[in-house]
């Protein structure tokens, strides 16, 4: 017999063969378990041993006996059967939406607000489910075209695709109020909700700049009918909400952003009917939704949507939610 080779390919099914006969004891005994002539059992068997390099029956009276190579190559066949068993689980799994990966962008308040939930519920009911997280803003949706991402979150804007975009499958999450934040001293603090114009003559501090929500509070003083004498601009809505406490200006902040604010700073809804907001909404390469996985991710974040209702936030009209099954895509039936 040829020595053992340093790799080789086994036949799954001729290890079979080979674990009956262990437990039969004959090679008749064996052909008729498996409804195979006897021939064909020593040619599977002859086969296998060609296959691993190793002699796998020896002669004893007049019948065989396996030899040590092959009790020891049944050994190794337990475990590659528990494997394979285990890769059949995992493949079923994986059509359920219960292991997978999926990589999710999101600009920093929407992680904060609803991907943290998500993340939370998901890892308590789907743990070998993998949610990655990347902090993104408007070229999310260029990442997202390139596969570097699988789910993208962001805010209706200009530049932004539309609603009836055929590119992307889309889950409307819910809408973020803006909130007005004055310095704890200043003369509207008291007031329940506050009229933006009534601000018009005022520093104003703006956040989120270079990111899809900067267009939202110019064109909310734009609505209410003021220019803002814009003085400080950041990146960041914590930072801006710690200029405001400095008594540095006002501000308009999305309700996400809010969770903790600083010492200082008083928070007010702005009056009237039409009270400005941006539109937070999920996206996948159109046909993606299919995906067991990115089912389950997007299930877990329409689930914080009644969450962050219960808790004050304002959610979307014809956002609702949804199942890890059956999907419906949202777009242009949006």
């Amino acid at each position: 017999m040829e020595s053992i080779r340093s790799t080789f390919t086994i036949d799954i099914r001729r290890l079979r063969v080979l674990r009956e006969l262990r437990e039969r004891g004959t090679i008749g005994a064996t052909a008729k378990a498996l409804a195979l002539t006897p021939s064909a059992i020593s040619q599977q068997i002859s086969a296998l041993g060609r296959e691993v390099g190793v002699r796998l029956l020896a002669p004893q009276g007049r019948g065989v006996r396996l030899t040590p190579q092959a009790e020891l190559l049944l050994e190794h066949a337990n475990a590659i059967d528990a494997q394979l068993e285990r890769a059949r689980a995992d493949l079923a799994a994986l059509e359920e939406g219960v292991v997978g990966r999926v990589v999710v962008g999101a600009f920093g308040t929407a992680i904060t607000g609803v991907v943290a939930p998500a993340l939370e519920r998901l890892r308590r009911e789907r743990p070998r489910l993998l949610l990655v997280v990347r902090e993104q803003g408007p070229e999310c949706f260029r990442l997202l075209d390139r596969g570097e991402l699988d789910l993208a979150i962001s805010v209706d804007h200009a530049g932004g695709p539309t609603r009836g975009d055929p590119r992307y499958a889309r889950w409307e999450l819910l809408d973020d109020l803006l909130l007005v934040a004055l310095p704890a001293g200043h003369r509207l603090a008291g007031e329940a909700d506050v009229d933006l114009l009534a601000l018009a003559e005022e520093r104003w501090i703006m956040g989120g700049i270079g990111g899809p929500c900067r267009e939202v509070a110019p064109a909310a003083c734009a609505a209410a009918g003021f220019t803002p004498e814009v003085v400080h601009e950041v990146d960041d809505w914590g930072a801006a909400l710690r200029l405001v406490a400095a008594g540095c200006g006002v501000g308009l902040v999305p309700e996400l952003a809010t969770r903790a604010p600083p010492a200082g700073v008083v928070l007010r809804r702005p009056a009237g009917p039409l009270r400005p907001r941006r539109h937070l909404f999920a996206a996948a390469r159109s046909g993606a939704e299919r995906s067991p996985a990115i089912a389950a991710v997007v299930e877990a974040l329409m689930g914080v949507v009644p969450e962050r209702q219960a808790s004050g936030a304002e959610t979307a009209p014809r956002a609702r939610t949804a199942r890890a099954t059956g999907l419906q895509r949202r777009g242009a039936r949006a």
